[in-house]
């Protein structure tokens, strides 16, 4: 009796505390959304600071247990960005934007939406000004549109042009005694190259430097009309590094003023008519923002389907695409007739062959009863543009990377890793001949090889010809194109892959003229819908918590890491640009 009440009372105690811990945190949970909901007080003559220091994504994600004690979420969404600056344009009590920005994250196409979203708040009058110590390429690609430039005096801006660099891992598999069998299609597909070569193919190197380049002389040509500097003397100035420290950056008029932080402050002081001794009123783009308005009484809406990271099968996380989830996403939106048009909104690098053909197949069933527009973003490759070729329209920004079309397998013999380096071999039993197909333990067969090399091939022949079907071109023109090959938005809109060079914005403008609504006709519902902070509570820590926290403690060698666990997710045959595109 003594042992029963002792486990009775055991049981009443961890009742007791679950209660009190799962009070405390609904507690929490209120009192944080009690936060975000606040409108914050903004005084007249204010300024907003935008600083960018955290990642930009398609989409705001509060998917973390920080954002139980904090309104900040833990990324910026570019949707909720440009909503926040149109919201500044047309406020009385914002005088003007101050970009406090120094290392952006963000891809090139995202930062061009962002630069759009600044040039049209300019058309109220407003100011725009701009302050950084150091300036990454990126950063002063953004700042390039502000009114006033301040750079420290003893500050460094980086002004050299972009480059791309991939790690090779043949001799690691060398010394560890790794054989990757590759199966691909297309010289092009590079993704694969990283296994079994030292370096760059040739035609890695060309596609690379020629989407490069096209990037590149992009944002030399938006940089040349911000700043007033003829194009020409502008890529003389990258080509040649002539910026070495702040005193250069100001004699070449890459930047208007060098001064400290308090200057510029006191430059926008004089701005919205207040003396230097007063304070500025800084209002922070965390406490400016609000969530975008998911209004969907109106009986006429479009839905936005934001389709962002690696494409993966099964249900995914907020941080992929998980086919089952996105599948689901765009036949609720065929299925609602409330819903008259879609916008895929896409960055994504690829990934599942299979995957990506479920998606495409609730595209293609889309389009076929109402308007369904592909916006592409930072990254559409590959998958990313195998999900959007079903689509009526294609919408790329000139700096959008995609193309990519080729698919590719990797399996790797670990057997002299086991027997030579770590003293284990293996043995099987069988049924029949095949029957431990697919292994990692033993050697292929030619055989083997070649019937895994035909499934890649026919996976290729599918995508070329789905492709090609959604481009109304012949398959052996659209082959051209293909070979795995990746190519700018305007290298893609040259040859046919994408039909209009243009924002977001632009998207959404064609979707409601194809489904005959007017601008204020309608209303936008956002799919597939995110997590609630109450199941970011009860379904424990989520994978981009944990993510983060692998992140901070590996410093610089997480993208090493990342590049495993992409490998290690991995299954059946890919359709997938190179593992790491990372552009500087």
């Amino acid at each position: 009796m003594r042992q029963f009440l002792k486990y009775v009372l055991a049981t009443l105690t961890g009742l007791v505390l679950f209660a009190v811990v799962g009070f405390l945190v609904l507690f929490a949970v209120a009192i944080s959304a009690a936060k975000s909901d606040k409108d914050v007080s903004v005084a007249s003559n204010s300024v907003l600071e935008i600083k960018l220091n955290k990642p930009v994504s398609e989409r705001e994600s509060r998917d973390s247990f920080a954002a139980l004690f904090s309104s900040q979420a833990d990324n910026t969404g570019l949707d909720q960005l440009k909503a926040t600056i149109r919201r500044a344009k047309n406020d009385d009590d914002i005088k003007g934007i101050f970009l406090n920005v120094e290392l952006v994250q963000a891809g090139m196409a995202s930062l061009e939406e962002i630069r759009d979203a600044l040039l049209d708040f300019k058309k109220s009058g407003k100011f725009v000004v701009a302050y950084s110590d150091i300036s990454s390429e990126k950063s002063y690609y953004l700042s390039s549109v502000a009114d006033k430039l301040y750079l420290n005096p003893q500050g460094s801006l980086e002004f050299n042009g972009l480059s791309s660099e991939t790690y090779y891992y043949k001799n690691l598999f060398n010394k560890l005694g790794i054989e990757p069998y590759i199966f691909r299609v297309g010289s092009f597909k590079s993704a694969v190259e990283p296994y079994f070569r030292e370096n760059m193919s040739d035609s890695a190197r060309l596609q690379t430097s020629s989407f490069l380049n096209s990037l590149n002389n992009f944002m030399l040509q938006h940089v040349a009309a911000a700043r007033k500097i003829a194009p020409a003397r502008l890529k003389v100035i990258s080509d040649s590094m002539l910026v070495h420290n702040a005193d250069d950056a100001k004699r070449l008029g890459l930047v208007t003023d060098l001064g400290y932080y308090d200057e510029a402050l006191d430059f926008m002081k004089s701005k919205v008519g207040i003396a230097k001794k007063s304070r500025l009123s800084l209002v922070s783009l965390d406490d400016y923002s609000k969530d975008i308005d998911e209004n969907t009484s109106n009986n006429n809406r479009i839905a936005v389907i934001y389709a962002e990271g690696d494409i993966v099968t099964g249900k995914g996380g907020n941080d992929n695409i998980g086919s089952t989830r996105f599948a689901d996403a765009i036949r609720k939106a065929r299925l609602d007739d409330k819903v008259k048009a879609v916008v895929l909104r896409v960055n994504s690098p690829g990934g599942s062959s299979l995957a990506s053909d479920i998606i495409y197949r609730e595209v293609a069933l889309t389009k076929a009863v109402k308007p369904i527009v592909c916006s592409m973003s930072d990254v559409a490759a590959s998958g990313g543009y195998f999900i959007a070729m079903a689509c009526d329209t294609i919408v790329a920004h000139p700096n959008t990377i995609t193309g990519s079309i080729g698919v590719f397998g990797v399996l790797p013999n670990i057997q002299p890793l086991l027997r030579d380096k770590l003293g284990i071999t293996t043995d099987r039993v069988t049924t029949g001949k095949f029957s431990d197909q697919p292994t990692i333990t033993r050697p292929l067969t030619e055989f083997e090889k070649q019937q895994l090399q035909k499934e890649v091939d026919r996976i290729y022949a599918d995508f070329t010809t789905k492709a090609a079907k959604g481009r109304h071109m012949p398959v052996e023109r659209l082959k051209r194109f293909a070979s795995g090959r990746v190519w700018s938005g305007t290298e893609a809109k040259q040859r046919g892959l994408v039909d209009v060079l243009g924002s977001f914005d632009d998207a959404m403008r064609i979707a409601a003229r194809r489904a005959h609504l007017k601008a204020d006709d309608y209303s936008i519902q956002r799919l597939p819908r995110q997590k609630t902070m109450f199941e970011s509570v009860f379904s424990g820590i989520s994978e981009e918590v944990r993510m983060r926290m692998v992140k901070q403690e590996m410093g610089p060698l997480y993208p090493l890491y990342e590049q495993y666990k992409t490998l290690s997710t991995m299954s059946g045959v890919q359709a997938r640009m190179p593992f790491e595109l990372n552009i500087q």
